[in-house]
C-alpha cells in the first residue's frame, strides 16, 4: 500500500497489470463477453503469488467487485472455476467479467484495509450485494475517551468516533485487530477509565495485559499521552501511511539511542520489526484468539442491584474463600471491592484456628465471625454485599456465623463455581444469570481474586512450613 494517499486512493505510478491499465485492457462496448471472460482467466495466471488486492470489471472498464487475497493467484483464479458459476453468491455475476487487474500489498493485513478503502471510493455494484440485508463492520475508535477503545460494530455512531471501514469480513477483522494490538496494544475492552481515577490503579488487567497485547491503561499502567500516542500510530498505518509510520518510528528510535533511552529504543525497535513482519501470522480468520471476557463495574454494580433488589446501588462488596491442603495449614482469604474495583488496602487473610481437618463450612463461619465481629466492636460500616465462594451449605455456615455474633448481615449470597448458581438467604432455589450478564462477570472476579488470594498466603505458609 502506497502511503502517498492516506485516504484510500490509488496510487499514481503502478506496476503492468495494476488497475491502471483499465483503458488499454478493458473490453469496449461491443465486445463479446465470454472472449472478456477466457482473456481474464488466462491473464490471472500471471499474476504474482502474494497478498493483494484484485478488481474485477465489466465490458466498459468499469469495476464491478474488488476482494483481498493472501495468493492473489491462487485467489482470483478461483472466479474462473466451474464452482465459481454454481456459487449462489458468485454465479450470477462472474459472467460478466471482462478484465480483471490487481494491487499488490505487503501483508494480508495490508489487503484488508487497502480492499475496504477501495469498496468506499469505488463501490463496486456486486460488492453491495454480497451484504444480504446486513451492514458492514466498521472499526471504530472512540476518540473523546482519556484511553480511546478500539471495537468491532455494525452501528457505528456519528459523533465522537473514528471510522474505518466498511470491511466485507468481521473474521478477519477480527483477526486483523489480534495482529495490530500486538504492535500498538490498544485495547478493547468496554471499561469507562479516567485518567485521574485512583481507584482503577487498584483493578485487575486482563490476559491480553498479561500477554503484551495491551498497555493496561485500565490499571494506570500507561500514560494518557503515551496511550494516545500509540493510538496516533495505529490510525496512520490505518490510513494507509505504514511506510511514514515506519520512517517515523525509526527517527524516534535514533533519537531514544542518542538520548541514551535504551529501553524505550528498544521497545520502539520491536515496534517497527513487528509492523514489518505483519504478514508471517497465517489467515486472519483461523487465527483468532480465545475471547476476553472484560467486566464494567458500573453495568455490573447496577446488574447487582437489579437482581439483589437492593434500594440503592451497592457501592461495596468483599468477597471469602477458604483453601487447604490435605487438611492441614487451612487458610481463608477476604477480598475486598469498592465501585466494583479491587481495593488491596482492604485485602485480608486468615489462619484457621478453631477448625482440624477438611471442613469448609466451620472454617467459613470463623472467618465471618471473626471479620464482622470486629466490623460490629469498633462500629465500622459494613460491605453493601458479602459474597461466599460456593454453594447452599457455604451461604448456611455465613448465616450461622452471624447469628452466633447477633450482626445483622448485609446483602448476602454464595456462587457456586459448577454452574455459577447464585444462592440467596431463605430462597429454595438458586438463581442463574446469562454467562454474559455484568453483574455475573463482577461476582466472577470477586469469586477468582479471593480464590486467587487464599491460593497465594497458602503457598506462602507451605513454603515457609518446607523450609522449617
Amino acid at each position: 500500500m502506497d502511503d502517498s494517499k492516506p485516504d484510500g486512493k490509488l496510487p499514481e505510478p503502478v506496476q503492468e497489470g495494476s488497475i491502471q491499465d483499465t483503458v488499454e485492457t478493458s473490453g469496449n462496448p461491443n465486445a463479446d463477453d465470454s472472449f472478456g471472460f477466457r482473456r481474464s482467466s488466462e491473464k490471472v495466471k500471471t499474476f504474482p503469488q502474494s497478498p493483494g488486492v484484485y478488481l474485477m470489471k465489466d465490458y466498459s472498464g468499469i469495476v464491478i467487485y474488488v476482494g483481498k487475497a493472501k495468493n492473489l493467484r491462487s485467489r482470483a483464479s478461483s472466479y474462473f472455476l466451474k464452482g465459481a458459476q454454481q456459487e449462489y453468491r458468485t454465479g450470477n455475476w462472474v459472467h460478466e467479467i471482462c478484465d480483471i487487474d490487481y494491487l499488490e500489498c505487503e501483508s494480508e493485513v495490508d489487503a484488508l484495509l487497502a480492499e475496504s478503502r477501495l469498496i468506499k471510493d469505488i463501490q463496486p455494484r456486486h460488492n453491495r450485494e454480497q451484504k444480504d440485508d446486513k451492514s458492514f463492520p466498521y472499526l471504530m475508535i472512540s476518540t473523546r475517551e482519556d484511553f480511546p477503545r478500539v471495537e468491532i460494530t455494525r452501528e457505528p455512531r456519528d459523533k465522537g468516533v473514528k471510522l474505518f471501514g466498511p470491511f466485507t469480513s468481521a473474521g478477519a477483522l477480527r483477526g486483523a485487530i489480534q495482529v495490530l494490538q500486538r504492535v500498538f496494544r490498544f485495547r478493547t475492552c468496554s471499561l469507562d477509565i479516567e485518567e485521574n481515577d485512583p481507584r482503577w490503579k487498584w483493578f485487575r488487567p486482563c490476559l491480553l495485559a498479561s500477554i503484551g497485547q495491551c498497555t493496561a491503561p485500565c490499571n494506570l499502567r500507561v500514560s494518557k499521552e503515551e496511550y494516545r500516542k500509540d493510538i496516533r500510530r495505529l490510525q496512520t498505518f490505518l490510513e494507509g501511511g505504514k511506510t511514514r509510520l515506519l520512517a517515523e518510528l525509526n527517527c524516534e528510535m535514533q533519537s531514544a539511542s542518542k538520548a541514551m533511552e535504551f529501553e524505550r529504543a528498544a521497545k520502539l525497535r520491536d515496534e517497527i520489526r513487528m509492523l514489518q513482519r505483519l504478514d508471517d501470522r497465517g489467515e486472519l480468520e483461523t487465527h483468532v484468539q480465545p475471547e476476553v471476557f472484560f467486566i464494567d463495574p458500573k453495568k455490573g454494580l447496577a446488574g447487582l442491584k437489579k437482581v439483589l433488589q437492593l434500594p440503592a446501588r451497592p457501592r461495596t462488596i468483599e468477597g471469602v474463600d477458604i483453601a487447604h491442603l490435605g487438611g492441614n495449614e487451612t487458610v481463608a482469604s477476604l477480598v475486598q471491592f469498592i465501585d466494583g474495583l479491587p481495593f488491596k488496602p482492604g485485602y485480608r487473610r486468615y489462619k484457621i484456628r478453631d477448625v482440624s481437618g477438611i471442613d469448609d463450612f466451620r472454617s467459613i463461619h470463623e472467618v465471618v465471625s471473626r471479620r464482622f465481629r470486629r466490623l460490629s466492636q469498633n462500629q465500622e460500616a459494613l460491605p453493601d454485599i458479602l459474597l461466599i465462594d460456593g454453594g447452599k451449605g457455604q451461604l448456611n455456615a455465613a448465616l450461622a456465623a452471624f447469628r452466633d455474633q447477633q450482626v445483622t448481615p448485609p446483602a448476602l449470597l454464595s456462587l457456586a463455581k459448577r454452574d455459577e448458581e447464585i444462592f440467596l438467604p431463605g430462597e429454595a432455589e438458586s438463581i442463574k444469570l446469562s454467562r454474559h450478564a455484568f453483574a455475573l462477570r463482577l461476582l466472577q472476579y470477586v469469586r477468582d481474586e479471593a480464590h486467587r488470594f487464599a491460593q497465594h498466603y497458602h503457598h506462602i505458609l507451605r513454603r515457609k512450613s518446607q523450609m522449617e
